[in-house]
């Protein structure tokens, strides 16, 4: 084996040197730059499964807000529509009142024209009845040639009286 190291042209107390420098470079580096930088590594790591976790949970809430947001939509849309149907049954309501009350208005206004028509019957029928007889009494005396007197004249127009309200 001597002679294959001379071969290869190694010098055994260089070879020692080298891997012993190479061994202490080793152990600065690990200490000093290996362990830094491999915290740094595992900080890393660790902030990334954070983050991760964190991702998570942003969708988890964001799937919990859209069914949350959904099921607000639907009791809104179920409120507005029971509202609309509250606002037509009111107006119906109002409408079918107010029909009422035109109805009650208008027979209202029909007794009291049927009410004022049988006043001006009863006042027409009232002055008619005090003509007649006023042309009753006119009438006789011109055909009998002479001047009633007042029992006469008052029935006169009570049997003139008789015979219209018979009539």
């Amino acid at each position: 084996m001597g002679e294959i190291i001379k071969t290869l042209g190694i010098d055994t107390p260089k070879i020692v040197a080298q891997m012993l420098i190479f061994l202490i470079v080793y152990f600065i580096l690990k200490k000093f730059a290996f362990g830094p930088v491999g915290s740094l590594l595992e900080e890393r790591r660790r902030r990334i499964a954070e983050g991760e976790d964190n991702l998570k949970q942003i969708k988890q809430n964001l799937a919990s807000s859209e069914a949350q947001s959904a099921e607000l939509i639907q009791k809104a849309n179920a409120d507005a529509d029971r509202l609309v149907k509250e606002a037509r049954d009111a107006a119906a309501s109002l409408a079918e009142s107010e029909r009422q009350r035109a109805v009650g208005e208008a027979a209202d206004i029909i007794a009291k024209a049927r009410e004022a028509a049988e006043l001006d019957r009863a006042r027409v029928m009232g002055e008619l009845k005090r003509d007649f007889g006023r042309l009753v009494v006119a009438a006789t005396g011109r055909v009998s040639g002479k001047a009633l007197t007042d029992e006469d004249q008052a029935r006169l127009n009570q049997e003139a009286l008789a015979q219209i309200s018979n009539n």
